[in-house]
């Protein structure tokens, strides 16, 4: 099951945009405390066993300064008292922006970008995976396989925003 907390669009787009490219990163908080106020809403409580951040490449990580995602997993946990992950799932090779390509090219170019370490601790888990924009599922998607084939027993996914389909 994958659930967003608002559209990405107005003032829920503005906010995200200024945390994760203007390093507003004082919003986070405030964000976190909305997730956890939604993960509790949609799921029972003490349902995941792991909150897993969608990881950076190490490259993005450096022009960025931060990882937004991380920042927002560390203080859901904080939150709700769900122990998180930060280096179970790893990106492993970079890929260009994803709000530039289409559904097709997203899935072809995440294919292989990410990596479990340390499977063992995913043995039989209830996953959260966390992210900022879901946008195709693309991402969340790739994600979700290699934690699964990982060992985890389940991922659920849980974003901030869900992008809006044009037509």
């Amino acid at each position: 099951m994958a659930r967003a907390l608002g559209a990405y669009e107005g003032s829920l787009q503005e906010a995200i945009h200024r945390w994760k490219y203007e390093g507003k990163t004082y919003l986070t908080p405030l964000f976190a405390k909305w997730m956890a106020e939604g993960l509790n809403r949609y799921w029972e409580p003490h349902s995941f066993d792991l909150l897993i951040p969608v990881p950076l490449h190490r490259q993005r990580l450096i022009e960025r300064g931060f990882n937004q995602v991380l920042l927002l997993v560390r203080e859901i946990s904080f939150r709700t008292g769900i122990p998180y992950r930060k280096t179970i799932l790893q990106k492993k090779k970079p890929t260009i922006p994803q709000v530039t390509l289409s559904g097709l090219e997203r899935e072809r170019g995440l294919r292989g970008a990410f990596h479990v370490i340390g499977g063992e601790e995913l043995v039989g888990k209830s996953v959260l995976l966390v992210d900022d924009v879901y946008t195709t599922g693309a991402t969340v998607n790739e994600c979700s396989k290699m934690l699964r084939s990982g060992g985890a027993k389940g991922v659920d996914v849980l974003t901030l925003a869900h992008a809006i389909k044009s037509s």
